[in-house]
């Protein structure tokens, strides 16, 4: 058998095969011990630590099954295997041949154990994309069982996710007992759409001390149920990597020759869910697993800030290289887009996501997320170059083109800022688009202070995923800006909003659909931006809520900033202790949301502040989104994790009625009744964990210091959320239109154009256009239903000459592998972009989309299978 390091010690004996157990044991099942090494890529470390503590634990991992016939070691995360690869070939092919010996579990079929409440639904998607064909591809293999054993909680999508990625069975173990009740460690875990995993608890802890395992066994049993089913145990060095010691198997064996314990196998986490599979019948569980760490959904805003954008642009970049390479003969960029997508993937590791990890890790975080936004933005210039390069753009003498591209295959209306020279003069400016419609252009204060520049303010109406030309004229007809009245009051035909000076906040926010007066006076005056006693640790552990308020911001200035046929912004200026807060809010003519940009410049340390928006509503249901889904929770004023929105829906004077809060960068917010809150930053200390306490001379950093800055919307509506559109108002939030300044050219595509659309559901969101990972002319289309209602969706891509009509059921997840050759069918496909017939993740038959053929694939064999 191959040695990993030809210096180990030649002269200890091989440990013979385990003996027979002793009698009496019938009353307890077997129990599974799983050899791995909990690795943090970034922790208390920085990643380049992590990233050589990879190769030593392989390497140990390797000796022990040298010396160990029975054992066998669990590796959980595909981008240590890279690492591996790319700087120690001759381990690489080691951990090959014991894969392919059974000896080196592959399970987790993820880049890393991320945070499994921060990224994104698609980001969830590419965690299983690149890592199972990475292992299809170096080990001829897949994982079969997701594990993710030290994120704080997860989300209620993950069973669709990892049945959908070719996973059955899912292990994990926070949240733990004493912070969330499951029907038992083993448990049939289902998501809203239907899909199931069988999950598994893991007891005590995931890893051990280096010494005998009695002590370790004996608690993780005492949180086990005394039952003739198998369970299962993870033993080995943790955190910092290491992985099973000699004494930790010693003792195994030792333990396994005695009637006190069960009896104790060194097995794999396959064999242990195909054990449970066999033994009966299990529990079920529907929903999300939280919570553990609520202080993790806000801790370090940049970090957050910076997934979600990188995210979006990345999803808006493949939408536009997949029209191009249409359209433009772009070539493909797949091999750019992946490499950008494994830095996002590998931020998503819990400890960084979570805000928990030492400063420096962001530091690092912010250039690996920066390359990744920079490949994003060079590719889709790239591709909005090349098409906008062929639009018919006659010559005109005192025009200015301007091309706007939306990413969203849904027509979108809202408006761009551009920042233009001064070849237009200094005067009013129209805009005039292909149907010969005037819309004035409202001028903005320009963000630099040298002369010669003008910020405009273009109210624009965009195809579906496609692009409308604007021609701009310099106008002295158009009207001046009105006058700013004195009153801080904003109103458009659809909303009339009242800021109050003396609090910073709305006095009034009515919907004039409704005419119903959504703000609680009252409430209102209780305090918006408030300040909270933060003394918990930067996970928050043990905190149910936050709710000590010590103090408010106080309004000092409250001023116009435009007022234009345009739009209305107001600009409040408030301030506490050492910290600043500044809230513009927006109104553009046609707007049924109002918007807020937010710039807070902080300097408190141990404190919170939360942006509270109190309603009048009753009888109210919070409702918020997860990742590619949403959830109802109980409006109980308890700290969650939501991502884009959040909103309560209830009554106004027996009227139905409601409001979502849009947001493009947090996740912490709480509900109480008719108020949400949502968390704009934590100042705990970096990496503190209780009980250990903060130095008495409070010589230690604190986060979120200094200036940041967000937008968050607000969208009041009749009805509830379904019928607002709120999912997709915060989808045209996180990925906004495209605004470029062209020239004058000859070009065979129109001055409006659409590439895709999806129609016949609102409901259906389609979220990824994108090159596929295989087939040099083929494309994938994913989408999720937002609603919980069946629907059917046609989406027509233009851009390719097709339209697919399809079938979401309620929750779905659904992808589309679409052939470039027409005489090919298109068909549905996983999440990996494999075609099928039969959905895995429900045992159902999907209908096909828009085909009655299927092609079949050949896929690799499971990780736990010699290939």
């Amino acid at each position: 058998m191959h040695s990993a390091n030809p210096q180990h010690d030649t002269h200890r004996p091989m440990i013979p095969r385990q003996p027979a157990p002793p009698a009496g044991r019938a009353t307890r099942g077997a129990l599974h011990m799983i050899g791995n090494a909990h690795i943090d890529a970034v922790w208390l470390w920085p990643w380049q630590e992590g990233y050589q503590e990879a190769r030593a634990t392989f390497r140990a991992a390797l000796q022990r099954i040298d010396e160990y016939p029975d054992f066998v070691f669990t590796c959980d995360s595909v981008g240590y295997l890279a690492w591996i690869e790319e700087h120690d070939p001759e381990l690489f092919a080691a951990l090959r041949e014991q894969v392919r010996a059974g000896r080196f579990e592959i399970v987790g079929g993820w880049w890393v154990e991320p945070d499994c409440n921060i990224p994104g639904g698609e980001g969830f998607v590419r965690h299983a994309l690149y890592s199972q064909r990475f292992l299809a591809d170096r080990f001829g293999v897949m994982a079969s069982v997701g594990c993710n054993v030290d994120p704080f909680g997860q989300n209620a999508t993950i069973p669709q996710l990892l049945a959908k990625s070719g996973m059955d069975s899912y292990v994990f173990m926070r949240p733990q007992p004493h912070e969330a009740q499951l029907p038992g460690p083993t448990f049939w875990w289902q998501a809203a759409d239907g899909s199931r995993v069988l999950a598994y608890r893991i007891p005590h802890e995931y890893c051990s001390p280096a010494g005998h395992l009695g002590v370790h066994v004996g608690k993780a049993l005492a949180q086990l149920p005394h039952t003739t089913e198998p369970l299962m145990c993870f033993y080995g060095v943790g955190n910092h990597g290491g992985g099973p010691t000699r004494a930790n198997i010693d003792s195994i064996l030792e333990l396994e020759r005695s009637d006190q314990y069960p009896r104790m196998l060194f097995s794999t986490v396959r064999a242990f869910f195909d054990a449970a599979a066999a033994s009966g019948d299990l529990p079920e569980y529907a929903g999300e697993i939280q919570p553990h760490g609520v202080g993790c959904y806000s801790a370090h805003s940049a970090i957050k800030k910076l997934i979600r954008h990188t995210e979006h642009a990345l999803q808006a970049a493949e939408k536009w290289t997949a029209v191009a390479g249409g359209v433009a003969d772009m070539p493909r960029v797949t091999d750019q887009l992946e490499h950008a997508w494994r830095q996002v993937l590998l931020n998503h590791f819990h400890d960084t996501a979570a805000g928990t990890a030492l400063p420096s890790a962001y530091d690092d975080a912010r250039d690996q997320l920066g390359e990744a936004r920079s490949i994003a933005a060079r590719l889709q210039n790239q591709a909005i170059q090349r098409i906008s390069r062929q639009i018919d753009i006659p010559d005109e003498e005192r025009m200015a083109p301007l091309a706007v591209f939306n990413p969203h295959p849904w027509p979108v209306r809202d408006t761009v800022e551009v920042e233009f020279g001064s070849v237009l003069g200094n005067g009013a400016i129209v805009a005039v688009d292909d149907a010969q419609t005037r819309t004035a252009v409202q001028v903005a204060p320009s963000v630099t202070l040298t002369g010669g520049r003008r910020r405009l303010v273009v109210p624009v109406d965009l195809p579906p995923l496609g692009y409308r030309l604007y021609r701009l004229y310099p106008d002295h007809g158009m009207p001046a800006d009105a006058p700013i009245d004195a009153e801080p009051l904003l109103e458009n035909e659809h909303l009339r909003v009242t800021v109050d000076p003396e609090t910073g906040w709305l006095s009034s926010l009515v919907c004039k659909a409704t005419g119903a007066e959504l703000i609680n006076d009252d409430a209102a005056r209780s305090g918006h931006a408030v300040v909270l006693d933060d003394q918990t640790d930067t996970w928050g552990h043990g905190v149910v809520s936050y709710r000590d308020v010590i103090g408010a911001f106080t309004p000092v200035s409250v001023r116009w900033v435009e007022s234009g046929p345009v739009r209305q912004v107001l600009r409040v200026h408030s301030e506490y202790g050492a910290s600043t807060l500044t809230e513009e809010f927006v109104l553009a003519a046609g707007a049924r949301h109002i918007e807020v940009r937010v710039t807070i410049d902080w300097h408190e340390r141990l404190r919170m502040l939360k942006l509270r928006f109190p309603t009048a509503l009753t009888g109210v249901t919070a409702t918020h989104a997860i990742p590619y889904g949403h959830l109802e929770r109980t409006a109980d004023g308890h700290e969650t994790v939501s991502h884009s929105w959040v909103d309560v829906s209830g009554e106004l004077s027996g009227r139905p009625a409601g409001l979502s809060v849009l947001n493009d960068a947090k996740y912490g917010v709480d509900v109480n009744g008719g108020e949400i809150g949502l968390t704009a930053l934590r100042s705990p200390a970096y990496a503190w964990h209780t009980p250990k306490p903060l130095p008495a001379d409070g010589d230690y950093e604190v986060m979120d210091q200094g200036v940041q800055r967000f937008t968050y919307r607000l969208l009041p509506h009749a009805g509830d959320w379904r019928a607002a559109g709120t999912v997709r108002a915060a989808a045209e939030l996180d990925q906004r239109p495209l605004a470029l300044l062209e020239s004058y050219h000859a070009g065979p595509l129109p001055q409006q154009h659409s590439f895709a659309a999806v129609s016949d559901a609102d409901n259906v969101v389609i979220t990824v256009v994108k090159r596929a990972e295989d087939g040099a002319d083929d494309y994938v289309v994913r989408g999720y239903e937002t609603a919980g209602a069946a629907a059917n969706a046609t989406i027509d891509l233009a851009f390719l000459g097709r339209t697919v009509t399809t079938a979401f059921g309620p929750h779905e997840i659904k992808t589309i592998l679409v052939p470039g050759d027409p005489s090919r069918a298109v068909v549905e496909a996983d999440l990996l972009e494999r075609p099928v017939s039969t959905s895995a993740a429900t045992g159902r038959a999907d209908a096909p989309a828009q085909t009655d053929e299927r092609t079949g694939t050949d896929e690799p064999a499971r990780a736990d299978e010699p290939a």
